[in-house]
């Protein structure tokens, strides 16, 4: 694939750093990968953002963009109009997306919340962007109680929509998962319709650029470039 949509069911579910995780066994796989983020919600101008992040963990060989920039955090669209700027539309990120695959063998475009998050006014989304690009999408859930829901009407809003997923992560394993997360493992492939690819650890944003790169294969599965199995 040249291009891969990056996808959750909500927010604040570890959607930064699963790309961060495939893109640091891509660059390991000696590919060469870019970074797209849309719209960055909640950051004010210089500071740290999700792309950041990702080439801290990943790799500073890697390209990182960002199309805009909001103060609030709040849907891509409603940041926009409050901040009185122009919202980006899904067809400029998809015009991006090609771009940068004309320069790299791999670009992931990490969306922000979940897949049905409106970008503009006029009801544009990420469901869009990877139409545009005809890109398959991962997505990124929860462990616990409540995501088998999520990750079904995901599932089913992709499959509404003609897209591929490219397979379910969990963004972040608890140390010590109760039993709702254990039993989640076995039911999420069916909730979502689509096989679980990787388990990433709680805290693993939190380790060193070296020891994330280190641990990143051992957290995807196959499909990702990584070791990880059930």
């Amino acid at each position: 694939m040249t291009v891969l949509v990056v996808s959750g069911t909500g927010t604040e579910i570890g959607k930064t750093v699963v790309t961060a995780a495939v893109a640091a066994l891509a660059r390991a796989a000696g590919r060469t990968v870019a970074v797209l983020k849309p719209a960055q919600t909640g950051v004010a101008p210089g500071e740290h953002g999700d792309v950041a992040e990702v080439l801290r963990l990943a790799g500073d060989d890697i390209t990182g963009a960002e199309l805009a920039r909001f103060p609030e955090p709040l849907a891509p669209n409603t940041a926009a109009r409050r901040a009185g700027m122009a919202a980006v539309r899904p067809e400029e990120v998809a015009e991006a997306a090609e771009k940068l695959a004309t320069e790299h063998d791999l670009v992931l475009v990490e969306g922000a919340g979940g897949l049905l998050v409106r970008l503009d006014d006029e009801g544009g989304t990420l469901a869009d962007v990877a139409r545009l690009l005809a890109a398959p999408v991962l997505v990124v859930t929860p462990a616990g109680l409540g995501t088998l829901n999520m990750a079904a009407l995901t599932g089913e809003a992709l499959r509404a929509r003609g897209l591929q997923c490219a397979g379910v992560v969990v963004g972040s394993w608890p140390a010590e998962p109760d039993l709702a997360s254990r039993c989640n493992l076995a039911d999420l492939p069916e909730s979502s319709g689509s096989p679980l690819v990787g388990l990433v650890p709680e805290g693993a944003g939190q380790l060193s650029g070296a020891d994330f790169r280190a641990a990143a294969p051992g957290w995807l599965g196959p499909e990702l470039g990584g070791g990880w199995s059930l």
